[in-house]
């Protein structure tokens, strides 16, 4: 089940139009061939459609979450790890994302005045359905309510300058995620391709990673809880680059869809 959350049509009151919806249609379907079915209240727990719909381009998608927090996984591809000169962690190198980081699909990735340099970096992104502290590997599953792609944009001179993650990647709208999250999912060994202005900049699969969503998961919540809605970025293949005012970015994952967002000056 792919559950968005989006603006209907004919709202005044952009705070009042805001609902869930599940998306409907084939998985290979194009965006005019799709439909969103509103839903009554939140969607953790079982779902009550309101009997609402309408056609997916009637509607604008906001980010499927507000999240408490993004909790982020770094260098956890070896490829990637290698491109930036690093080695692999043992250990999984955690970091976190501001929830005002967070945009949805379509929203713009504002690039801050302060750096000449930001990166994408597409990413599988991980959404908690019920709270996980201590969490055993093979329960983790169980805390998952489903996955969606995202972008873990980075202001990569920042990052060097710091020696740390939180300024460069902190920023407003440096946390693409979308378009929608998928609830029944393997994300064992998905496809990840990101792409700017069409062109395929990164090609990995999440089998790749080299913590698996299990540990990554019961590591974390091992830390602090996760609370529902709460996401977990997993890392990013190689081939991150830079991006510039007037691209658009897309990251598109097997199962899950195309996240897209242009690119402006802040």
């Amino acid at each position: 089940m792919r559950i968005a959350r989006f603006v209907h049509p004919g709202s005044a009151n952009a705070e009042a139009g805001v609902t869930w919806g599940t998306v409907e249609g084939p998985a290979d379907a194009t965006p005019d061939a799709l439909t969103v079915a509103a839903i009554a209240g939140h969607p953790f727990g079982p779902i009550t459609f309101t009997g609402d719909r309408w056609a997916l381009p009637d509607v604008r998608l906001l980010s499927p979450f507000l999240p408490s927090k993004v909790v982020a996984l770094g260098r956890n591809y070896a490829d990637h790890a290698k491109e930036m000169g690093n080695e692999a962690p043992t250990t999984p190198l955690i970091f976190i994302k501001p929830s005002t980081a967070v945009i949805g699909d379509a929203d713009a990735i504002r690039l801050p005045p302060s750096s000449s340099e930001v990166h994408y970096e597409g990413e599988l992104a991980v959404v908690i359905g019920t709270p996980a502290r201590n969490v055993a590997p093979e329960d983790v599953l169980n805390h998952v309510f489903g996955y969606a792609a995202a972008n873990d944009v980075t202001a990569r001179d920042q990052q060097r300058a710091d020696g740390q993650f939180t300024r460069a990647k902190g920023y407003d709208s440096f946390c693409p995620l979308g378009p929608w999250v998928e609830t029944v999912l393997d994300a064992s060994d998905l496809r990840i391709v990101t792409r700017v202005n069409g062109e395929v900049r990164q090609d990995g699969r999440t089998s790749q990673m080299i913590h698996d969503l299990r540990t990554q998961i019961a590591f974390v919540s091992a830390i602090m809880t996760l609370l529902p809605g709460d996401v977990i970025l997993t890392g990013t293949p190689a081939g991150v680059g830079p991006i510039v005012a007037g691209d658009t970015v897309s990251v598109e994952i097997d199962g899950i869809g195309a996240l897209s967002n242009p690119v402006v000056k802040a």
